[in-house]
């Protein structure tokens, strides 16, 4: 198994405050680097894995889906939490619906064993729902269409690139969306503070998959930052220092700092 280049996991030490980050579907960890790097520089410990069968082949893909992304997200998250005071979990797409995951699971309601749980998280343009009329055919048509086309590269900024699989496996589609359908049911278990950061323009995932979490959730901070000139895959777009300056205030409020002045979002 060869790893694309620029497609591996990244990993930092620094402070006692700890990130972990989750790239989307089909994508890999170079969508994320830019925000991973900014978050580091600025002290720190942070880790974005690669989740199973991306940055590799889309032959890779196939033969995984949401139970495996998920248990990497949750091996990575332990130690890292065995590292940190605070942890706070972000995603985008996809991975935004594994942090959710991570954040139900290691909250204050259900947190198994000793370790301490989920502190905060961070989404961009988060996929828990999707609205293509399409995808109620998925169950039967992926026995018959292996492949789908694509989704990734969602960019507005010119000469930048979202390194994505050119299609889809149907079967890892079905799975996520499976995976989906567990973390909307469970949204109000995520009650730690969220920040939701969110595309006005997003070709891949609807405003409502945002509003769905904000509405749902019982976080007693719950901020969303609206994203003017970024398509959806906004941390490698236009925004992308937006994206940095907000995380970091986040996580600076979580870590007991005093809030940075002018930049909070919209607060439920």
């Amino acid at each position: 198994m060869t790893v694309r280049p620029g497609a591996e996991a990244f990993a930092r030490d620094g402070d006692d405050v700890g990130v972990l980050l989750l790239h989307g579907f089909t994508g890999n960890p170079s969508s994320l680097r830019p925000w991973a790097e900014g978050l580091a520089a600025a002290g720190r410990t942070v880790r974005l894995p690669r989740l199973p069968g991306h940055g590799t082949s889309v032959r890779d893909m196939a033969r995984t889906g949401w139970p495996d992304w998920l248990a990497e997200a949750e091996t990575t998250f332990r130690d890292l939490r065995r590292r940190c005071r605070v942890v706070a979990v972000g995603g985008l797409s996809m991975g935004g619906a594994l942090a959710l995951a991570l954040a139900q699971k290691y909250g204050p309601a259900h947190n198994p064993g000793p370790l301490p749980g989920v502190d905060g998280v961070i989404l961009v343009n988060p996929a828990v729902r999707l609205t293509d009329p399409r995808l109620g055919a998925l169950p039967v048509l992926r026995w018959v269409l292996p492949w789908l086309p694509p989704v990734g590269n969602d960019v507005k900024r010119p000469g930048v690139k979202e390194d994505a699989y050119d299609r889809i496996p149907s079967h890892a589609l079905h799975s996520m969306l499976r995976g989906y359908r567990t973390v909307v049911a469970d949204l109000p278990a995520v009650s730690q503070p969220l920040l939701v950061l969110r595309s006005t323009e997003d070709h891949v995932v609807p405003a409502s998959s945002s509003a769905l979490i904000l509405d749902r959730v019982t976080s007693s901070r719950a901020d969303e930052v609206i994203l003017r000139d970024s398509y959806h895959v906004a941390t490698i777009d236009n925004d992308a220092g937006e994206i940095l300056r907000r995380s970091l205030s986040f996580l600076a409020d979580l870590a007991g700092a005093p809030p940075a002045v002018g930049v909070a979002g919209r607060t439920r």
